[in-house]
């Protein structure tokens, strides 16, 4: 399943800013992959943080051909010593299994999260050990398909917002004003915004300051 935004949206990005308008015209429909299990969604997030995607495939792929289903059930029966030998940290392992109790024991009300604000979520999700406030956001975003979800500890959200905007460094105060120009519809902006910092425009460049060297900062 892919993240579902329709027109009304792109033209109301279309309608606040000129310059993301081109950007949305130039790249077209973006088809970026969700997760609707918000249990698997929390984990897998958790086993991402700070690890390159290759990497977090081939973790995930081994957790599903041994356990079968991931759930809390088999999470817990496998055990921490377990999850590691995937190629996980012990910490992440120990944040996994954690929060399989939590949801286990009925100590976490996981479906509940469905119900609640963004803001809500986002400051429930956050109890949870291994879940900071950036990846509470990508579990919004990317599971729950909130379609207002604007990360200012994305770098990559930074980097797509110096390469449209020319500027030479995203300050918060910076950033709120593109969340209240881009609002109600932040996360179809962030879209873009990745796709540009992957390069998706030819000839788009980061407008960062240059480290010693001539590598951006």
């Amino acid at each position: 399943m892919y993240f579902e935004y329709d027109d009304k949206a792109l033209e109301y990005l279309k309608s606040k800013d000129k310059l993301l308008g081109e950007v949305i015209e130039k790249i077209g429909h973006i088809d970026r992959r969700t997760d609707m299990d918000l249990f698997s969604s929390v984990i897998h997030h958790i086993i991402g943080q700070q690890i390159s995607t290759k990497a977090q495939a081939t973790i995930w792929q081994r957790m599903n051909e041994y356990l079968g289903e991931v759930n809390a059930d088999s999470i817990i029966r496998a055990g921490q010593e377990k999850l590691q030998s995937f190629g996980m940290t012990f910490r992440k392992a120990k944040y996994i299994t954690d929060f399989s109790e939590k949801i286990k024991n009925g100590e976490f009300d996981l479906e509940g999260i469905w119900h609640k604000s963004d803001k809500d979520a986002i400051d429930e999700l956050v109890l949870l050990k291994g879940i900071g406030v950036w990846t509470a956001e990508m579990i919004l975003l990317f599971c729950m398909q909130r379609q207002n979800i604007f990360s200012f500890d994305d770098l990559a959200i930074q980097r797509g917002l110096r390469m449209v905007y020319h500027h030479r460094k995203i300050t918060r105060t910076l950033f709120e004003k593109y969340r209240r120009r881009f609002s109600p519809y932040c996360s179809i902006a962030s879209l873009y915004l990745w796709a540009v910092a992957g390069g998706a425009i030819e000839g788009m460049k980061d407008y960062a300051p240059k480290k010693k060297g001539g590598k951006n900062e």
